[in-house]
């Protein structure tokens, strides 16, 4: 099929991949502009469009879809179908009817459950033991429009939101390629999403980054787990006679209790509101990341101290 591939982050370059690797014709790849970034604030392309160029494919990175131009640039490529994935930008109606059959998104979770922004994150703050991935034919709303293929995947009891990302990255491929193999035979079927289940993955806030150990271990372990890598739970610690801010990114559950905060052994164990979680990998401000025992060899954080 000819296609019109829309993607931005790391998410959607297994899918233009598959794309190509299946044998379709992309006619042109939408993605966000450079954005400026790095201590020299250069423009960088994005992954999807760093991908695009090194498989010589045209890339066009409007600012948005909303002028007639934008229009007539997107109908012009004569293209059977749209395939989006995390592009960024809202389609209007007459991007949507600008190919023979219209636009078909690939999403990160089980839709109705976690529509919107970051639906992977939510998933494991929320203690989710499954999500998945969904083909959807896009329609005016927010992720509202009707699924045409799900897949389940388990979420690990440990499992963080980068390790699950990557999983769904690369089955969300699959079933997209799956998805047009349908549509080309004409036997995709779509069905409206339910009412019953809707919740809504809101775009993370900064607010939300820093750790309350006065919480339960398990919502402190999701915090961490659905946060990391990126942006990274955080806590306060007083090292080498100053408070820093050390980035959490790996924990499990573990036995104790004390005052939430609390260090309870030599293993950078805390006591939270019940129960206790173990850090695993922790990232102190403008250094690598490092497994627990590692940092805790350069740095005094004894049983008994309390973490900010």
């Amino acid at each position: 099929m000819r296609i019109i591939f829309m993607g931005t982050p790391d998410f959607a370059v297994p899918t233009l991949r598959a794309m190509l690797d299946a044998g379709h014709e992309v006619a042109a790849v939408y993605s966000q502009p450079p954005r400026a970034a790095g201590r020299g604030m250069a423009l960088r392309k994005s992954p999807v469009h760093l991908t695009a160029e090194q498989a010589g494919l045209t890339v066009l990175t409007p600012v948005s879809l909303k002028g007639k131009a934008d229009e007539e640039c997107f109908r012009a490529l004569n293209a059977d179908v749209a395939v989006v994935a995390a592009y960024g930008l809202i389609l209007p109606k007459r991007i949507l009817d600008g190919t023979r059959h219209g636009a078909f998104n690939l999403h990160a979770s089980l839709l109705p459950r976690w529509r919107g922004a970051a639906p992977i994150n939510r998933a494991i703050m929320a203690g989710d033991k499954e999500t998945g991935v969904s083909i959807m034919r896009i329609a005016e709303g927010l992720d509202s429009g009707p699924v045409c293929l799900q897949q389940h995947v388990t979420i690990g009891s440990d499992e963080t939101a980068g390790a699950l990302h990557d999983a769904l990255a690369a089955k969300g491929a699959a079933l997209m390629v799956k998805a047009l193999a349908k549509l080309e035979r004409g036997v995709l079927a779509c069905q409206p999403q339910p009412d019953a289940g809707v919740a809504y993955a809101d775009k993370l806030d900064p607010a939300e980054t820093r750790i309350d150990w006065s919480l339960a271990a398990r919502d402190v372990h999701n915090l961490i787990r659905g946060l990391s890598p990126f942006p990274g739970a955080w806590f306060e610690a007083d090292l080498t006679g100053k408070t820093e801010r050390i980035r959490a990114l790996r924990a499990t559950l573990a036995p104790g209790q004390a005052a939430p905060g609390t260090v309870l052994d030599d293993r950078l164990t805390v006591a939270c509101g019940e129960g206790a979680v173990r850090l695993t990998e922790v990232q102190r401000a403008g250094k690598k990341p490092l497994p627990a025992e590692e940092f805790l060899r350069g740095v005094e954080l004894r049983a008994g101290m309390t973490l900010g």
